[in-house]
Protein backbone atom coordinates (compact mmCIF):
# COMPACT_ATOMS: atom_id res chain seq x y z
CA UNK A 1 0.00 0.00 0.00
CA UNK A 2 1.03 3.63 -0.74
CA UNK A 3 1.84 6.32 1.99
CA UNK A 4 -0.50 8.36 0.56
CA UNK A 5 -3.28 5.13 0.38
CA UNK A 6 -2.34 4.55 4.38
CA UNK A 7 -2.52 8.61 4.82
CA UNK A 8 -5.97 8.42 3.37
CA UNK A 9 -6.81 5.44 5.69
CA UNK A 10 -5.67 7.23 8.69
CA UNK A 11 -7.99 10.16 7.96
CA UNK A 12 -10.65 8.15 6.84
CA UNK A 13 -10.87 6.28 10.29
CA UNK A 14 -9.89 9.09 12.49
CA UNK A 15 -12.89 11.03 10.92
CA UNK A 16 -15.44 8.23 11.70
CA UNK A 17 -14.02 7.70 14.87
CA UNK A 18 -14.37 11.37 15.69
CA UNK A 19 -18.27 10.98 14.66
CA UNK A 20 -18.89 8.17 16.33
CA UNK A 21 -17.63 10.20 19.48
CA UNK A 22 -19.59 13.23 18.66
CA UNK A 23 -22.41 11.17 18.55
CA UNK A 24 -21.88 9.30 22.15
CA UNK A 25 -20.21 6.27 21.20
CA UNK A 26 -16.50 5.18 22.00
CA UNK A 27 -15.08 2.13 20.01
CA UNK A 28 -12.56 -0.53 20.57
CA UNK A 29 -11.05 -2.62 18.25
CA UNK A 30 -9.26 -6.20 19.32
CA UNK A 31 -8.39 -9.43 18.45
CA UNK A 32 -8.93 -11.31 21.82
CA UNK A 33 -12.17 -13.48 21.46
CA UNK A 34 -12.35 -14.28 25.06
CA UNK A 35 -12.45 -10.59 25.70
CA UNK A 36 -15.40 -10.03 22.74
CA UNK A 37 -17.28 -13.04 24.45
CA UNK A 38 -16.95 -11.16 27.20
CA UNK A 39 -19.05 -7.94 26.08
CA UNK A 40 -21.14 -10.25 23.95
CA UNK A 41 -21.90 -12.01 26.96
CA UNK A 42 -23.21 -8.49 29.24
CA UNK A 43 -25.82 -8.05 26.56
CA UNK A 44 -28.10 -10.75 28.54
CA UNK A 45 -31.38 -9.53 26.53
CA UNK A 46 -29.63 -10.52 23.18
CA UNK A 47 -29.01 -14.16 21.01
CA UNK A 48 -26.04 -15.97 22.21
CA UNK A 49 -22.75 -15.52 20.14
CA UNK A 50 -22.48 -17.29 16.69
CA UNK A 51 -19.71 -20.38 16.71
CA UNK A 52 -17.52 -18.59 13.82
CA UNK A 53 -16.64 -16.06 16.49
CA UNK A 54 -16.63 -17.70 19.69
CA UNK A 55 -13.51 -19.13 20.93
CA UNK A 56 -15.00 -22.02 22.65
CA UNK A 57 -16.44 -23.42 19.14
CA UNK A 58 -13.57 -22.07 16.32
CA UNK A 59 -10.28 -21.01 16.10
CA UNK A 60 -10.04 -17.07 16.25
CA UNK A 61 -7.35 -14.87 17.40
CA UNK A 62 -5.90 -11.60 16.11
CA UNK A 63 -4.27 -13.86 13.29
CA UNK A 64 -7.57 -14.36 11.46
CA UNK A 65 -10.08 -11.86 12.96
CA UNK A 66 -10.86 -8.59 14.88
CA UNK A 67 -14.18 -7.34 16.50
CA UNK A 68 -15.41 -3.71 16.98
CA UNK A 69 -17.43 -2.53 19.58
CA UNK A 70 -19.04 0.66 20.82
CA UNK A 71 -19.76 1.65 24.29
CA UNK A 72 -21.75 4.84 25.72
CA UNK A 73 -20.85 7.30 28.57
CA UNK A 74 -22.10 4.29 30.99
CA UNK A 75 -20.00 2.08 29.46
CA UNK A 76 -22.43 -0.08 28.17
CA UNK A 77 -22.22 -2.24 24.68
CA UNK A 78 -23.92 -0.34 22.03
CA UNK A 79 -22.72 -2.00 19.06
CA UNK A 80 -20.89 -5.08 17.84
CA UNK A 81 -19.62 -6.38 14.80
CA UNK A 82 -16.95 -8.84 13.86
CA UNK A 83 -15.13 -10.27 10.50
CA UNK A 84 -13.15 -13.53 10.37
CA UNK A 85 -10.63 -14.11 7.81
CA UNK A 86 -11.40 -17.60 5.42
CA UNK A 87 -8.83 -19.09 3.59
CA UNK A 88 -10.64 -20.23 0.96
CA UNK A 89 -7.82 -21.52 -1.94
CA UNK A 90 -9.23 -23.09 -4.73
CA UNK A 91 -12.80 -23.25 -2.48
CA UNK A 92 -15.84 -21.96 -3.39
CA UNK A 93 -17.76 -20.14 -0.82
CA UNK A 94 -20.12 -22.68 -1.40
CA UNK A 95 -18.21 -25.79 -0.34
CA UNK A 96 -17.27 -23.92 2.53
CA UNK A 97 -20.48 -23.74 3.45
CA UNK A 98 -20.85 -27.24 2.82
CA UNK A 99 -18.53 -28.02 5.49
CA UNK A 100 -19.52 -25.40 8.43
CA UNK A 101 -22.87 -24.42 8.02
CA UNK A 102 -23.09 -24.88 11.63
CA UNK A 103 -21.28 -21.71 12.59
CA UNK A 104 -23.77 -19.75 9.63
CA UNK A 105 -26.84 -21.35 10.94
CA UNK A 106 -28.82 -18.97 13.40
CA UNK A 107 -29.72 -21.53 16.48
CA UNK A 108 -33.05 -23.04 16.97
CA UNK A 109 -34.29 -22.55 13.09
CA UNK A 110 -33.91 -25.82 12.05
CA UNK A 111 -34.98 -29.19 13.73
CA UNK A 112 -31.53 -30.60 12.59
CA UNK A 113 -28.64 -28.65 11.72
CA UNK A 114 -26.66 -31.88 10.37
CA UNK A 115 -29.20 -31.73 7.69
CA UNK A 116 -29.95 -28.30 6.91
CA UNK A 117 -27.98 -26.41 3.72
CA UNK A 118 -27.83 -22.94 2.68
CA UNK A 119 -29.08 -22.71 -1.39
CA UNK A 120 -29.42 -19.83 -3.99
CA UNK A 121 -26.65 -17.41 -4.64
CA UNK A 122 -24.87 -17.99 -7.86
CA UNK A 123 -21.82 -16.09 -5.75
CA UNK A 124 -21.26 -19.49 -3.58
CA UNK A 125 -19.81 -21.16 -6.86
CA UNK A 126 -17.17 -18.19 -7.50
CA UNK A 127 -15.95 -16.70 -4.35
CA UNK A 128 -13.17 -18.00 -3.35
CA UNK A 129 -9.45 -16.79 -2.53
CA UNK A 130 -9.01 -14.62 0.67
CA UNK A 131 -12.30 -14.29 1.91
CA UNK A 132 -13.62 -11.99 4.71
CA UNK A 133 -16.77 -12.88 6.40
CA UNK A 134 -18.63 -9.31 8.40
CA UNK A 135 -20.94 -10.92 10.85
CA UNK A 136 -22.86 -10.24 14.46
CA UNK A 137 -23.34 -6.63 13.50
CA UNK A 138 -25.79 -5.40 15.68
CA UNK A 139 -27.39 -1.70 16.86
CA UNK A 140 -29.56 -0.83 19.58
CA UNK A 141 -33.08 -0.10 17.79
CA UNK A 142 -35.02 2.46 18.73
CA UNK A 143 -37.48 3.40 15.82
CA UNK A 144 -36.63 6.03 13.20
CA UNK A 145 -34.97 8.13 15.44
CA UNK A 146 -32.11 5.69 16.07
CA UNK A 147 -28.74 5.25 14.79
CA UNK A 148 -29.39 2.67 12.20
CA UNK A 149 -31.36 5.62 10.24
CA UNK A 150 -29.10 8.03 10.74
CA UNK A 151 -26.01 7.09 8.73
CA UNK A 152 -24.08 5.02 12.19
CA UNK A 153 -24.44 1.82 10.45
CA UNK A 154 -22.46 2.70 7.37
CA UNK A 155 -20.11 4.55 9.46
CA UNK A 156 -19.14 1.15 11.22
CA UNK A 157 -19.51 -1.06 8.53
CA UNK A 158 -16.94 1.82 6.71
CA UNK A 159 -14.68 1.45 9.73
CA UNK A 160 -14.46 -2.33 9.28
CA UNK A 161 -13.65 -1.84 5.66
CA UNK A 162 -10.78 0.60 6.00
CA UNK A 163 -9.20 -2.12 8.70
CA UNK A 164 -10.20 -4.77 6.40
CA UNK A 165 -8.57 -3.41 3.67
CA UNK A 166 -4.66 -2.83 4.74
CA UNK A 167 -4.86 -6.22 7.07
CA UNK A 168 -5.66 -8.79 4.48
CA UNK A 169 -6.47 -7.10 1.38
CA UNK A 170 -9.18 -9.74 0.54
CA UNK A 171 -10.51 -10.90 -2.57
CA UNK A 172 -13.90 -10.42 -1.42
CA UNK A 173 -15.89 -9.92 1.53
CA UNK A 174 -19.44 -11.38 2.70
CA UNK A 175 -22.51 -10.93 5.00
CA UNK A 176 -25.87 -13.01 5.77
CA UNK A 177 -28.82 -10.68 6.34
CA UNK A 178 -32.15 -11.51 6.86
CA UNK A 179 -34.53 -11.29 4.02
CA UNK A 180 -36.61 -8.50 5.80
CA UNK A 181 -33.65 -6.71 5.73
CA UNK A 182 -32.19 -7.19 2.44
CA UNK A 183 -35.92 -5.93 1.10
CA UNK A 184 -34.68 -2.19 2.63
CA UNK A 185 -31.87 -2.07 1.20
CA UNK A 186 -29.19 -3.76 3.99
CA UNK A 187 -26.49 -3.85 1.47
CA UNK A 188 -25.97 -0.71 0.55
CA UNK A 189 -26.27 0.69 4.16
CA UNK A 190 -23.77 -1.54 5.17
CA UNK A 191 -21.68 -0.47 1.57
CA UNK A 192 -22.03 -4.00 -0.43
CA UNK A 193 -22.14 -3.80 -4.00
CA UNK A 194 -24.42 -7.10 -4.53
CA UNK A 195 -27.28 -8.79 -2.73
CA UNK A 196 -28.75 -12.23 -3.25
CA UNK A 197 -31.55 -14.21 -1.99
CA UNK A 198 -30.94 -17.45 -0.04
CA UNK A 199 -32.08 -19.76 1.71
CA UNK A 200 -31.30 -22.99 4.72
CA UNK A 201 -33.23 -25.96 3.40
CA UNK A 202 -33.84 -28.29 6.16
CA UNK A 203 -34.19 -32.19 6.60
CA UNK A 204 -37.47 -32.40 4.77
CA UNK A 205 -36.72 -29.80 2.17
CA UNK A 206 -38.51 -27.21 4.19
CA UNK A 207 -37.15 -23.54 3.80
CA UNK A 208 -36.10 -23.04 7.79
CA UNK A 209 -34.76 -19.42 7.38
CA UNK A 210 -34.15 -16.72 4.62
CA UNK A 211 -31.02 -15.49 5.01
CA UNK A 212 -29.73 -13.20 1.56
CA UNK A 213 -25.90 -13.14 0.40
CA UNK A 214 -24.45 -9.70 0.17
CA UNK A 215 -20.90 -9.19 -0.69
CA UNK A 216 -18.11 -7.65 -2.91
CA UNK A 217 -14.94 -8.01 -4.63
CA UNK A 218 -11.40 -6.34 -4.39
CA UNK A 219 -12.74 -4.04 -6.94
CA UNK A 220 -15.65 -3.29 -5.64
CA UNK A 221 -14.05 -2.77 -2.14
CA UNK A 222 -11.50 -0.65 -4.10
CA UNK A 223 -14.13 1.50 -5.48
CA UNK A 224 -15.94 1.97 -2.42
CA UNK A 225 -12.75 3.17 -0.41
CA UNK A 226 -11.95 5.76 -2.54
CA UNK A 227 -14.52 7.73 -1.76
CA UNK A 228 -14.87 9.69 0.98
CA UNK A 229 -16.54 8.11 3.97
CA UNK A 230 -19.94 9.63 4.54
CA UNK A 231 -20.97 11.95 7.80
CA UNK A 232 -23.56 11.34 10.19
CA UNK A 233 -26.50 13.98 10.39
CA UNK A 234 -24.86 17.33 12.26
CA UNK A 235 -26.41 19.49 14.39
CA UNK A 236 -29.15 18.73 16.59
CA UNK A 237 -29.71 14.93 14.74
CA UNK A 238 -26.33 14.03 15.80
CA UNK A 239 -27.63 15.05 19.64
CA UNK A 240 -30.57 12.75 19.16
CA UNK A 241 -28.37 10.00 17.91
CA UNK A 242 -26.15 10.15 21.27
CA UNK A 243 -29.70 10.50 23.40
CA UNK A 244 -30.55 7.38 21.64
CA UNK A 245 -27.32 5.52 22.98
CA UNK A 246 -27.22 7.05 26.90
CA UNK A 247 -28.29 4.14 28.21
CA UNK A 248 -30.07 1.21 26.44
CA UNK A 249 -31.18 -2.11 26.53
CA UNK A 250 -29.33 -4.83 24.77
CA UNK A 251 -31.67 -5.91 22.09
CA UNK A 252 -31.20 -6.24 18.57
Amino acid sequence: MSARSIFGMIKNVSGILRELEDAGMRVEVGGDFSVYRSHRNSQIDRGGLYPIFDTASSFIDETNGFWICGFNDANEVIHTQAVRLLDLPGISLGKHFEVHRHKYITPDTTPDPDLTFYRGPEALKSVTGRVCYQGDFWLPNRGLGGPRSRGATNLLSRLLFEIVQQTWTPDYMFALVPKQLAAKGAHLRYGYSHCEPGKWIGPDQQVTDEDYLIWMNANDMANALSHEAETLQEGAQVAAIRATLTPVDSKG
